[in-house]
């Protein structure tokens, strides 16, 4: 993606699935609830990052808007919008912020100690352009973000779910990505990475065959890592395991 300018792209944040909310029982997890691609691992809250939580996410947050999220009036200004799902603790997140203080930057997140601690890099930072949600992302994108109005979407290391009876809970499957095509403005961005080859190929694949997708590195080519995005802490945790790093990048076809 070196031809696009840093602010046409959405992010988006990694989904886990919610361990407590998996229903009575195999048997009605198909006919009662959609199957999750994330878990709620809430991890220990410290005292900032519960303060943040109380205090901040109030103000930052978008969960209590009703109905579809007006970008310009969530920020205040009209600005193209990013998208993140599943930003983890905010790091990348917070650095693209800082950098492209033009654009606006919208994070989900289901993990709130990652909340937490983005929130007080955010107010350390004394960070404007970001807006925060703890939704799930399918509920999110599909509810309460409108066709056509997010510049760029980013996955960046979801939950590989390698096992193959847990396929079906991985983020990027078919269904979803035809809603997240369509939520990019014509000149919109949806951007995957991930340090798991089976996943990147399976990704490759779905994104493939997205008829409003194309491949900015031509079909079934991979991207090299954009100066932009920032490397994440698991990716350099991955990068010492000896993992190698794919970067998917489509525009609108």
């Amino acid at each position: 993606m070196p031809d696009k300018q840093p602010g046409n792209f959405t992010v988006l944040t990694n989904e886990k699935h919610d361990a407590n909310n998996a229903g009575p029982g195999p048997q009605h997890e198909d006919s009662r609830r959609p199957v999750r691609s994330f878990v709620r691992r809430e991890g220990r809250i410290t005292k900032g990052q519960q303060r943040a939580l109380d205090s901040l996410l109030p103000v930052l947050g978008v969960d209590h808007i009703e109905g579809p999220l007006n970008a310009t009036e969530v920020f205040g200004r009209k600005a193209r919008l990013t998208v993140e799902i599943g930003f983890g603790n905010g790091t990348s997140l917070v650095e693209m912020a800082r950098v492209e203080r033009e654009c606006n930057f919208l994070g989900v997140e289901v993990y709130r100690p990652g909340v937490g601690k983005l929130l007080l890099d955010v107010e350390r930072e004394n960070i404007d352009n970001i807006r925060v949600s703890t939704l799930d992302a399918h509920e999110l994108i599909e509810n309460r973000i409108s066709e056509n109005s997010v510049d760029r979407i980013l996955i960046f290391f979801p939950d590989p779910w390698p096992k193959k009876k847990h396929l079906k809970r991985r983020l990027i499957q078919a269904d979803f990505v035809e809603v997240l095509a369509s939520r990019l403005t014509p000149a919109g961005i949806l951007h995957v990475a991930t340090d798991i080859e089976s996943y990147a190929h399976h990704a490759m694949e779905v994104l493939e065959g997205c008829t409003r997708l194309r491949n900015t590195s031509g079909a079934g080519s991979f991207t090299d890592r954009p100066a932009w995005r920032p490397v994440t802490k698991y990716e350099l945790r991955g990068t010492r395991l000896g993992h190698s790093v794919f970067d998917l990048v489509y525009d609108r076809a």
